[in-house]
């Protein structure tokens, strides 16, 4: 489920605007980054740092969902300590990891409107 970026309101995947407060809904894209376990919990800090991802997803090597980290702006501190901590266990536990990175792309009006 898509919710707006300025309302909150529920939206679906053809939206290309919400319909409570007529904002632009960004397009989603992912992007899938094979890292070793001794530098997961690191990528994964640096990708929090981005302001444009919305959720990580951790991975194994056979495609097992690990870890979902829902990236909010503003989540710093002792919000995303569990999870570090969550992240480290999974780092003891498997070899290689795959993290997909869900980045909120922003369309301009002109670009939506020609489409």
């Amino acid at each position: 489920m898509i919710y707006c970026s300025k309302c909150g309101a529920k939206l679906s995947e053809d939206d290309r605007f919400c319909s409570a407060c007529g904002a632009p809904v960004a397009k989603i894209v992912k992007e899938e980054i094979s890292v070793s376990s001794d530098n997961l919990i690191e990528k994964v800090k640096e990708l929090l740092h981005e302001g444009n991802v919305t959720r990580i997803i951790v991975k194994d090597d056979a495609g097992k969902v690990l870890l979902e980290i829902p990236a909010t702006v503003g989540i710093i501190g002792v919000v995303i300590a569990p999870w570090l901590a969550a992240l480290g266990a999974i780092a003891a536990l498997a070899s290689n990891c795959k993290i997909v990175v869900e980045r909120r792309e922003h369309m301009s009006i002109q670009v939506l409107l020609k489409t």
